[in-house]
């Protein structure tokens, strides 16, 4: 059984049935994900229940950000400093009732290799993510880094992306 992520769908996609145990997430997926689609500004994706397509496991929503340099280690300030564009991975959440099961780390992987051929396309040198209060010990394990400014905003370079892939 082979399970991919698909773009959300308000008709298919039980949103309200959709809880990670943390308010803003389930709200932005409830109540903003699919107008911020539809103005263009993000994308977001969702991992299906292969049993039940309408049941949601998890999420990601991905978008580009303004890039700030000055909060990035000296060495790569200097050479992005003329860069100013991102990926975002903006939010990112697995349903309480599938933790614990890896679907966090498949939903980041998918999200990278999204945004890994975004860079092949439209180059931008760095991922960000915006990481909820607590959560973000689990970009850390995948070679996120915190920006020196904002403990909760971690970023990895699209170079460090593709040597994982590779």
């Amino acid at each position: 059984m082979m399970i991919k992520t698909v773009l959300l769908d308000k008709f298919l996609h039980n949103r309200n049935r959709f809880d990670c145990g943390i308010d803003p997430l389930n709200n932005y997926l409830k109540n903003t994900a699919n107008q911020q689609t539809q103005k263009d500004n993000t994308r977001t994706f969702v991992l299906q229940d292969p049993m039940e397509n309408s049941h949601i496991i998890g999420f990601y929503t991905l978008t580009m950000v303004s890039m700030d340099a000055q909060g990035l280690p000296v060495d790569l300030q200097k050479k992005h400093r003329f860069s100013s564009a991102a990926g975002l991975i903006a939010r990112l959440a697995v349903d309480s009732r599938y933790r614990g099961q890896g679907f966090g780390e498949w939903l980041l992987v998918d999200a990278l290799k999204k945004l890994l051929y975004a860079s092949d396309m439209a180059a931008f040198p760095l991922i960000v993510v915006d990481a909820k209060e607590g959560s973000g010990f689990f970009y850390e394990k995948y070679g996120f880094t915190p920006f020196h400014d904002a403990k909760n905003k971690l970023f990895i370079t699209i170079a460090d992306v593709r040597i994982s892939f590779s």
